[in-house]
């Protein structure tokens, strides 16, 4: 109100000093023109004073609508980053870049499948409470989940401690780097879990957490299932049983693969063929390897000592590296042969 004033105070003035001076004149009160112009003064004043009164009013309610738009896109920014945590990175990109509909809809790919689970895990958590085996149970699915979004998993779901995760959906890079990919990600996840050995006494795990992964390459079909109101972005076909039983067939820290996965990676990495595995639903034997370079005792030297460790991967080191660690451990074993005269 003050501001309209303002801005009127001038004319406000003007009027008064017109009517003021028509008081004192009355030969010029008594002239109609002059009444009549004043009167249509103050009306054409007074019209112009409501629409400032409107257009205040408006530029108010632009101000709030503003307001308000800011808040709901910061509620939706929120909703949206909370939502990405139920959708692989992948997926959730497709979705909000508007490349992919949310919709009953899928589509015949070549995936390659992963599984993993904890070897005996429900006999090993008999005695710890349920709070620790939660806080242990997600940081394990954090490490692994970690491992899986740098190497470009798609995340499929948590099934307890079990993860099911595909390669060459909905991004892909061929058959062959894909299934290469999940591989050294299986592997990768196998250092790492050696690595954490002992953080699972933390949370009061007398034996350390160890896994067992199978992985198949085929075609599946791969979408959103579900119905309208409730949608999961999964892979389903005789590819993924295939996975799933591999994995239940591998033996604990080990990695099974297929002949289809073996097909395409054994360029690269190293593998054995196991016997062949008779896997429960599938009628013919299976033709399985196991990969080697995760664990094999001929290529990778381990030496752990409290919560220390070291991993040395032999096929990995040329020559000089391989003199600088011999040097080291017998260093090492100088010392340590030290230590037991003394005490």
């Amino acid at each position: 109100m003050a501001r309209r004033n303002s801005i009127f105070e001038n004319e406000d003035k003007i009027i008064a000093g017109i009517k003021a001076s028509l008081d004192h004149s009355p030969t010029l009160a008594a002239e109609p023109s002059h009444l009549s112009l004043i009167s249509a003064y103050e009306r054409l004043l007074r019209t112009t004073k409501h629409l400032v009164k409107l257009n205040d009013s408006s530029a108010q309610r632009q101000t709030e609508l503003a307001l308000e738009a800011a808040e709901k896109n910061r509620q939706l920014v929120s909703l949206s980053t909370q939502l990405a945590k139920y959708l692989s990175p992948q997926v959730y990109e497709t979705i909000f870049s508007g490349s992919q509909k949310v919709s009953l809809q899928s589509s015949r790919k070549k995936l390659t499948v992963f599984f993993s689970d904890l070897v005996g895990f429900t006999s090993i958590t008999d005695n710890v409470e349920s709070e620790d085996l939660t806080a242990a149970l997600n940081y394990y699915l954090n490490e692994m989940s970690a491992i899986a979004l740098q190497y470009g998993a798609t995340i499929d779901k948590y099934i307890g401690d079990a993860i099911m995760i595909f390669f060459g959906d909905p991004e892909t890079r061929g058959p062959k780097e894909d299934a290469t990919r999940c591989v050294s990600m299986a592997m990768a996840m196998q250092e790492r879990l050696y690595e954490l050995s002992d953080k699972w006494q933390e949370y009061g795990f007398q034996e350390p957490f160890r896994m067992r992964i199978g992985i198949h390459t085929s075609y599946c079909t791969v979408g959103n299932f579900g119905s309208d109101n409730r949608l999961d972005y999964t892979a389903i076909g005789a590819g993924v049983n295939m996975a799933s039983r591999l994995e239940s067939a591998a033996e604990s820290d080990s990695i099974f693969i297929s002949f289809e996965t073996y097909s395409l990676v054994k360029d690269t990495i190293r593998c054995t063929e196991v016997p062949p595995l008779h896997l429960k639903g599938i009628v013919n034997p299976v033709r399985a390897f196991k990969v080697l370079d995760a664990s094999a005792e001929d290529s990778v030297i381990r030496i752990k000592a409290d919560r220390s460790h070291l991993i040395a991967r032999l096929d990995s080191l040329d020559k000089k590296q391989i003199d600088q660690l011999r040097e080291s451990l017998s260093e090492a074993l100088e010392l340590l042969d030290g230590h037991i005269k003394k005490s």
